[in-house]
């Protein structure tokens, strides 16, 4: 029996949660089976939030949590875009570290920006720390062609092993990784060697000059939702939790607060850790998977602060990493420049910042909000790959969610590409990249 035979036409599919990868497999699911899409916020979008700000008689639609994709490593999103008819512009990706205890800075976006700080040309531990990344960039590069990069092995480890500078490792490549990831320093020395090579060489991290174009949203990321939505808009459910689900040969029971309705098929397209809550006859190997994937929540502030911003405006970026003395365990502290990032126009600096809440100034916040991330782990690592043993049509239980790959727009769209598979929907022929 094919995948095809085993999930027919037509069937009733109750989709759990509104980030980005249940309103793509909604949206999938939907072309060829009857969809209903359950979320406990009373939005929809997850990550995906913009905020509307109103600032001197003008609005400015800010996003805080999915900001930017590029034209190299998110085919999937962007087939997505294309078939959505969503408009989209070119943005700058730069990055910068500063110190918040001593003057130091820079922002690797050109020559001008990277020696922002004039006195570092000078400066022989800066001058060591940009020999480090080129031998980095060569070295790992070279590890991962000829596959000499240890399955079992972590990133600090291999940092140590090959005795790199205490520079660029604390003021260059660890605090890049933990601002991509929302991650601690200590969890950045701890994520698996061949995922960070991996994924730095792919998205042009690993080359100083073969770097992607990236994009933003025209008008904020929640610009897509309504089209992205509208096939199964009137089978949408905010405000509803599910409270659990269990399944049986005759289909699956959700709960919820306002009764309990049954479905052939359930698509769990939350996090990791909220899926394995809502299975009240959860499998072994689905505990075993599913909580070898934790999340952690990182606070996320909207405002105009632009104190959390290197002390000179050339050394401003797009993302802006702050050093302190928090320790290796504390959450990042990283800084987004939204009017580089979303090009706008305003004479007030709009920021978001991860987990600096103390160092704003009250006055100058717009809204908090807290967001989880998912941890990359070398137990989750192996865990992603033991996807089958757990989603399929025989328990009629789907998962999906970009914490099955790298936690990112793309990998949650790849996910659920992968759940409409499953049941015998295939992605439209859109033709290549809008980009």
């Amino acid at each position: 029996m094919t995948l095809r035979d085993a999930t027919p036409a037509d069937q009733r599919i109750a989709v759990v949660g509104s980030g980005i990868a249940g309103m793509a497999a909604a949206w999938y699911l939907s072309r060829r089976h009857s969809v209903t899409l359950f979320e406990a916020d009373s939005r929809l979008g997850g990550h995906t939030a913009t905020v509307d700000v109103d600032f001197d008689g003008h609005t400015h639609a800010i996003d805080t949590g999915f900001i930017v994709f590029n034209d190299r490593t998110y085919p999937h999103f962007q087939r997505l875009l294309k078939a959505l008819e969503v408009s989209i512009q070119p943005t700058e990706m730069s990055f910068s570290v500063h110190e918040t205890r001593r003057d130091f800075e820079y922002n690797g976006h050109t020559l001008n920006t990277l020696f922002a700080q004039r006195r570092n040309a000078l400066r022989p531990a800066f001058l060591g720390l940009l020999r480090d990344i080129l031998r980095f960039n060569r070295q790992s590069s070279r590890d991962l062609a000829t596959a000499r990069l240890p399955a079992d092995l972590t990133l600090g480890d291999y940092l140590e092993a090959n005795g790199y500078g205490a520079d660029f490792q604390r003021r260059y490549l660890l605090p890049m990784g933990a601002a991509i990831w929302s991650a601690s320093i200590e969890d950045l020395r701890r994520f698996p060697l061949s995922f960070f090579v991996r994924f730095f060489h792919h998205h042009g991290l690993l080359s100083v000059n073969d770097r992607p174009q990236w994009y933003t949203l025209t008008g904020g990321s929640r610009c897509y939702i309504p089209a992205l939505t509208a096939p199964y808009a009137r089978r949408i459910h905010l405000d509803t939790p599910v409270l659990g689900l269990r399944r049986d040969a005759r289909g699956v029971r959700l709960r919820t607060p306002q009764g309990d309705t049954t479905f052939d098929q359930v698509v769990l397209a939350c996090h990791a850790d909220q899926a394995l809550a809502l299975l009240e006859d959860a499998r072994p190997a689905e505990r075993d998977v599913l909580g070898a994937m934790p999340y952690q929540d990182n606070s996320v502030v909207l405002h105009t602060d632009t104190r959390l911003l290197p002390r000179r405006r050339r050394a401003w970026a797009s993302w802006n990493y702050r050093l302190d003395e928090r320790g290796d365990q504390a959450r990042t502290s990283v800084t987004y420049n939204m009017n580089i990032l979303q090009r706008l126009t305003s004479p007030h600096t709009f920021c978001v910042t991860l987990n600096d809440d103390a160092d704003i100034a009250p006055d100058r916040v717009i809204g908090r909000y807290t967001y989880a991330h998912p941890r990359f782990t070398l137990t989750g690592q192996a865990a992603q790959h033991r996807h089958a043993e757990i989603s399929g049509t025989a328990w009629r239980t789907h998962f999906c969610g970009a914490y099955w790959r790298n936690g990112f727009h793309e990998d949650g769209v790849w996910s659920a590409l992968r759940v409409a598979r499953a049941m015998g929907v295939e992605e439209p022929t859109l033709g290549g990249p809008i980009c």
